[in-house]
């Protein structure tokens, strides 16, 4: 009888553990894809700004065609790189290419920020330094929503690697999530000019 309370306690204690792991790996999921969805919030956000941002720019930098059609390119492509990862927050490939999007988008922002440098009445527009101080007010949102994001992957990640979870995340197909790269610091930072 006691061999058999024995072999009872050890059974339950093991799907205790089961089914323990698995719930945690199910909340831990979850929390990255909810910081994921306030990343894509502050995403759209942004798309939402560029055009705005263009259209004024377009006014005072007609000859600046290029630098402003690689600005609704690289947005366009940021947002369908954007719509893939929100299909699936944490997919390595969608992540980076949402990362390279980004990158590029930053990259060229930073391009006609330059530019603009050039055209003391487009900087004095009101519109423009509207415009600007909403982006900007942006780009912080969605530093602030990558790091969450970032740091819910980690304790997703962490969780799925550690034992004995890694046993149900194997059994169960619980993958590791891919973090949201930054734009890498060359890109980031606009060029300086100096004579």
């Amino acid at each position: 009888m006691g061999l058999f309370i024995f072999a009872v306690t050890i059974v339950a204690i093991v799907a205790v553990v089961i089914i323990s792991s698995y719930n945690d790996l199910v909340k831990f999921r979850n929390r990255y894809k909810n910081a994921y969805s306030q990343i894509d919030v502050q995403l759209q956000r942004r798309y939402d700004l560029i055009p705005n941002l263009v259209e004024t720019a377009k006014g005072y930098m007609k000859h600046e065609r290029e630098t402003l059609e690689g600005v609704i390119t690289a947005r366009n492509s940021a947002i369908n790189a954007s719509s893939r990862a929100s299909q699936n927050p944490g997919d390595p490939q969608a992540m980076q290419q949402l990362g390279n999007a980004e990158a590029a988008l930053t990259g060229a922002l930073s391009r006609l920020m330059v530019l603009s440098e050039a055209y003391p009445e487009l900087k004095a527009d009101r519109s423009m330094s509207q415009v600007m101080e909403e982006l900007s007010s942006t780009e912080n949102r969605i530093a602030f929503a990558r790091q969450a994001f970032n740091d819910a992957v980690t304790l997703y990640n962490t969780k799925s690697e550690s034992f004995p979870s890694n046993l149900i995340a194997n059994t169960f197909n619980f993958t590791l999530a891919e973090l949201l790269a930054e734009a890498a610091p060359e890109v980031k930072n606009a060029p300086r000019v100096s004579f």
